[in-house]
């Protein structure tokens, strides 16, 4: 009885990590959209990224040092971070 319960408690955790993933990926595209339209009105677009990014980065540094979140946590974040800002400056005028 026991195994059919782990399976079914994995099976939910599965379900549950696949629609937080699902989250992650429409909230990232949307964010990455908005940061690209804002950041092409800019004179100096590519300089505007890397402000915006600076500051994200030093808010994920921040936050994760105030609230001893786990390390991984914090690494994903600065990953995730890396990630955006190559999609960004991908599109951006040099």
């Amino acid at each position: 009885m026991a195994d059919s319960d782990t399976k079914q408690e994995v099976e939910r955790l599965k379900r549950e990590n696949a629609e937080l993933s699902g989250m992650v990926l429409a909230t990232g595209v949307i964010l990455t959209q908005l940061l690209q339209s804002m950041l092409k009105a800019e004179l100096n677009p590519q300089a505007g990224a890397t402000r915006a990014l600076t500051n994200a980065r030093d808010a994920i540094e921040d936050f994760t040092k105030q609230s001893g979140s786990d390390p991984v946590m914090r690494e994903r974040a600065l990953e995730a971070l890396k990630q955006y800002e190559d999609q960004i400056r991908s599109v951006l005028t040099v």
